[in-house]
């Protein structure tokens, strides 16, 4: 009996059936983010999302928190138990009286970026599986990208519900158990607490708590910083919608990022007051000087910032009106000063390969003093002083966090039959 032999497909026609391609069994086509209300942590999702070629078509979820009065007290809770403590507390106690009435700190509007996700749905893990189930014939595997403590439960859940027809990749450590996930990516310093030196600064009936379980496996990918979406194709098109406004300026261009505090990272106006006298030092040898603030950037320090140089030439504070230049100041700026709380705006600046100075690392502790100290062993950035010639300029190789997790995804994809298909 002859061997039977397929048709082989039409050429030169688009269409063409998936038989003849990967197959739609073994491609993923598709993505789910999951995120938990945090700009820091969605953007790490989006930024892997996009490294994968699959921007325009994912699905965003969202996890979430109650937020207001004594919620802020409660986040130590799992998420589905907070949720339950919260309906309780509006059913019975008439919450909205309830509450205390909270003084929030005022934070100066300059957004360096919008607040991650908006008008999502809330993540549900029994609806996502049935989908992914429901649509793996046709629209083959689905990929799902979570970032976040709030959002293990549920992405854990999903791999559970649909394990032959998801691949879930988790962006932060979870401490434990990392066989629910397929792939976790983490920062090197989410393990310095299994360190010598980290170990003595965990009471040992915390440890369990607030350190990884065991020293990575294959289940996990290494990064330096932060992934995010300033991509080389990003910052290009940056580059091209900024041209008129940043191109004219005089250099070198000194761009500075100022993040705000955080419980592992402590400053207010002192840091401010030094970061202007330093300021003051070098601005002989700029061109131009852009200040931005973030969310999270208290109104003392933005205002002794505002207040100092506002009149003056050389200098140019977003107000946060109009399109947000972060990206433009990325692709046009000579060199950075980034204040040591922000792991993001670091990363970001870190792969340009330009000069990134940092104010305030001997303030940060714990694993966050290790980061500044391996960032600075990497020669990707150094301390300012305020006696930096910033006409001098210096590289280094490029932080590429995001590519490579990417790769590392592709990689772990191929040992299971599946492609990312674009």
């Amino acid at each position: 009996m002859p061997p039977i032999r397929l048709p082989e497909p039409p050429t030169g026609l688009t269409g063409v059936p998936e038989i003849f391609e990967e197959g739609v069994y073994g491609s993923i086509r598709r993505a789910v983010v999951i995120g938990n209300g945090f700009a820091g942590a969605e953007n790490q999702c989006f930024g892997l999302v996009r490294a994968l070629g699959l921007s325009a078509r994912h699905t965003p979820y969202r996890v979430t928190r109650p937020r207001g009065g004594i919620n802020k007290w409660l986040h130590w809770l799992p998420v589905s138990l907070h949720q339950k403590v919260d309906y309780l507390l509006r059913q019975f106690w008439e919450y909205p009286r309830f509450q205390m009435t909270i003084k929030e700190k005022k934070v100066t509007p300059f957004s360096a970026e919008k607040t991650g996700l908006s008008n999502v749905l809330e993540a549900d893990a029994k609806q996502i599986a049935s989908m992914a189930r429901d649509t793996f014939e046709k629209k083959g595997p689905l990929l799902v990208v979570a970032s976040g403590r709030d959002t293990i439960p549920v992405v854990s859940s999903i791999k559970k519900l649909a394990p032959e027809n998801v691949f879930v990749v988790q962006i932060q450590h979870p401490r434990s158990r990392l066989n629910r996930f397929d792939l976790v990516i983490t920062p090197r310093h989410d393990y310095y607490p299994l360190t010598p030196h980290g170990k003595k600064q965990i009471p040992w009936f915390l440890r369990r708590w607030i350190t990884p379980r065991e020293p990575p496996d294959e289940h996990v990918v290494l990064t330096m910083g932060a992934l995010h979406q300033a991509d080389s194709a990003a910052i290009r098109s940056a580059a091209s919608a900024w041209h008129d406004e940043l191109s004219p300026l005089p250099k070198p261009l000194l761009v500075v990022n100022i993040g705000g505090p955080t419980s592992s990272c402590r400053y207010g106006a002192d840091l401010a007051k030094e970061l202007m006298a330093m300021l003051h030092n070098v601005l002989w040898s700029c061109g131009s000087i852009r200040i931005s603030f973030s969310r999270r950037t208290p109104e003392k320090v933005s205002k002794i910032l505002l207040e100092e140089f506002k009149t003056h030439p050389k200098v140019y504070i977003w107000d946060g009106e109009g399109p947000n230049p972060h990206l433009g100041h990325l692709a046009w700026a000579d060199a950075f000063i980034i204040t040591a709380d922000s792991v993001s705006m670091l990363s970001e600046a870190c792969s340009t390969g330009k000069p990134v100075y940092v104010i305030g690392a001997e303030r940060c502790t714990w694993k966050f003093a290790d980061l500044q100290k391996s960032l600075q062993e990497r020669g990707l950035v150094r301390p300012f002083t305020g006696n930096e010639d910033v006409s001098e300029s210096w590289s280094y190789p490029p932080l590429n966090d995001t590519a490579e997790a990417a790769e590392r995804v592709i990689e772990a994809l191929a040992e299971r039959g599946w492609t990312i298909r674009t």
